[in-house]
């Protein structure tokens, strides 16, 4: 299923904004969030929280160095995203007024071989291809802390980083076996292993949860806007955390959702795949936070910047002022 055929479903349910506020949301084609996204306006949660979400999706490349989004965001294209909190930390520092102010979900993915292939975890790794989207990638973050924390290597010297440049294109190079490994989107995984012949060998999630030393679900990604924006339309803001929770309350429950889902907003519509990436949402997602929430999202990043180094992170600290737990609407 296409960009476009997925648009036309979202535009199913576009109305007419009226006097409401709106909420220009710009998110990637093969992103998670385009699960919620479409609840949100299928069931119209947004009016029902006196705003309106337009909803757009774009590419998964880059522009200069940025995801698609990231760039819409930056050139006050877009109101709404959502990107992991380092990279959101590093847009900060270097000058962007973003802020995050609602937490999404533990958004990391897993590494894929082909199911003949001898890696069988992160010791694997040595001399072996692994392919990235970029770098920059949680995903690779990850791994190379881990290797390091655990496995006195790390795999940006010792193994061969391939940047690929989207998710589209990191499967192409595995599938045509240009990479030992790919470091995939989690929401992409049950497509590759399921449609076969390809295995996750090792959940991204798991290093999270032991890198973190946290027991519960942290989030990586959060949903963000524009400081103008948080500032002149509050409500809005208000309003799609409460559509958000709504429509997390109807995808964790509503099974009948996820076949429509699949027939609607996926690329491969086969049960196994559905039911595979409707479960995986589920355990990923975060409802809400705190701040005890945000603390150990800080100590995580600590940790990171520890056994990985600012070179990995591509920044140094957690700027004040980019986590917004709350928002002070007009009304």
């Amino acid at each position: 299923m296409d960009i476009d055929t997925q648009q036309a479903a979202l535009d199913d349910h576009h109305d007419d904004p009226g006097d409401l506020p709106v909420m220009r949301a710009r998110f990637e084609h093969n992103g998670s969030p385009r699960y919620l996204l479409y609840t949100i306006k299928r069931f119209g949660f947004d009016r029902d929280h006196g705003f309106h979400l337009d909803v757009e999706l774009v590419s998964d490349e880059l522009e200069d160095g940025l995801e698609t989004v990231e760039a819409k965001l930056h050139e006050g294209d877009a109101d709404l995203i959502d990107i992991d909190y380092i990279s959101t930390a590093r847009e900060r520092v270097g000058g962007a007024p973003i802020v995050a102010f609602h937490p999404y979900g533990r958004t990391v993915g897993g590494l894929v071989v082909h199911e003949d292939s001898a890696i069988e975890g992160l010791t694997d790794l040595r001399d072996c291809r692994v392919g990235v989207v970029r770098r920059l990638d949680k995903n690779w973050i990850l791994t190379r802390a881990a290797c390091r924390e655990y496995h006195d290597f790390d795999p940006e010297d010792e193994a061969i980083s391939v940047e690929a440049g989207s998710k589209v294109e990191l499967t192409r190079m595995l599938r045509d076996g240009e990479v030992d490994a790919a470091l995939q989107f989690w929401q992409i995984v049950p497509e590759i292993v399921e449609t076969g012949p390809y295995r996750e060998a090792l959940p991204m999630a798991d290093l999270v949860q032991r890198l973190s030393g946290a027991d519960e679900t942290l989030p990586i990604s959060t949903f963000l806007t524009s400081e103008d924006y948080l500032a002149e339309s509050p409500d809005a803001v208000e309003g799609f955390k409460r559509a958000y929770a709504d429509a997390v309350e109807r995808l964790q429950t509503d099974d009948d959702l996820w076949a429509e889902l699949g027939e609607r907003m996926m690329y491969e519509d086969d049960p196994a795949v559905v039911r595979g990436i409707r479960d995986g949402w589920r355990e990923m997602v975060v409802a809400d936070w705190d701040g005890e929430k945000v603390a150990a999202m800080e100590r995580l990043f600590d940790h990171l910047l520890e056994v990985a180094g600012k070179d990995a992170l591509g920044v140094d600290h957690i700027p004040e002022d980019m986590f917004r737990l709350e928002v002070t609407p007009t009304q």
